[in-house]
């Protein structure tokens, strides 16, 4: 099994035990909801207030909100990859109303599943559900006006070639707003390899200007990186990976780790 196959596994396992075990008596709060994993709700914002919010799919798995800057317009057709529970899904189902669409896709077979039943209970016919990864996405091409994700595209292995289906998806003149973990430095091969880490979108991420590269080099223009957050990993998280070793050493670098929605067009 190469790296890519084993990294796929790592966050199909996490994100699988994360669907199945949580309750939403507990998801809509910071308390890691049941699932025995580590809790990384403080990467994440709060969604109170935003209009289709569903505290049963916020399973507090992102590190952003990037419908606040996505420019969803009513009628539109928006595409949330890594659309877990489908949080970032019914948001953007409250914008684009009754005539639009909202596809989420997602590679992990019990998220597609409680996403799925949640849309049940909402009762939403113009919002659906697809399993499939994102390095290969099962959506024809030009069918999206706006691409959204939140803290998925780090734990995907090949990010040329998801950045490339993100291309390939959106209409001319189309545009993405994508939340995402990024560093100024590279991380210690540590805490890439953690697998508690990929569940906090902490062990794939990027350097910050390697990440803007491959969105400038893919094609798309007018980048800009409409909001930045710093993300301060606290000792007791460390802890549950790193040996008091590596943890001295990973503060002695000074790796900064921040959160960063970007925002990107296609060419019309």
């Amino acid at each position: 099994m190469d790296s890519s196959e084993k990294i796929k596994n790592i966050v199909k396992n996490k994100y699988g035990e994360i669907a199945r075990n949580t309750s939403s008596s507990c998801c809509s709060g910071a308390c890691g909801c049941g699932t025995g994993t580590t809790d990384y709700s403080f990467v994440g914002e709060s969604y109170s207030g935003r209009s289709g919010y569903n505290p049963d799919a916020d399973l507090n798995l992102g590190c952003g909100i990037p419908t606040d800057v996505a420019n969803i317009k009513e009628g539109d057709t928006v595409v949330d990859l890594g659309s877990g529970a489908g949080n970032d899904a019914f948001v953007a189902r409250s914008l684009v109303g009754q005539s639009g669409r909202v596809i989420g896709v997602d590679m992990t077979e019990d998220m597609i599943k409680k996403a799925k039943e949640n849309n049940k209970k909402m009762g939403y016919l113009n919002v659906e559900f697809l399993f499939g990864e994102i390095e290969k996405l099962p959506i024809d091409d030009n069918v999206a006006n706006v691409v959204i994700s939140n803290c998925v595209l780090n734990l995907v292995p090949d990010k040329v070639k998801a950045f490339a289906e993100i291309y390939r998806v959106m209409k001319n003149g189309g545009h993405f707003s994508i939340s995402d973990i990024v560093t100024t430095a590279e991380l210690p091969n540590y805490i890439k390899s953690a697998a508690e880490a990929y569940t906090g979108c902490v062990a794939g991420a990027l350097l910050e200007e390697d990440y803007l590269r491959i969105i400038k080099e893919t094609g798309f223009v007018n980048i800009k990186v409409a909001k930045r957050r710093n993300i301060s990993i606290p000792d007791d998280m460390l802890q549950t990976f790193l040996s008091s070793e590596e943890m001295i050493e990973f503060k002695k670098n000074e790796v900064g780790i921040f959160s960063i929605t970007v925002y990107g067009e296609k060419r019309s």
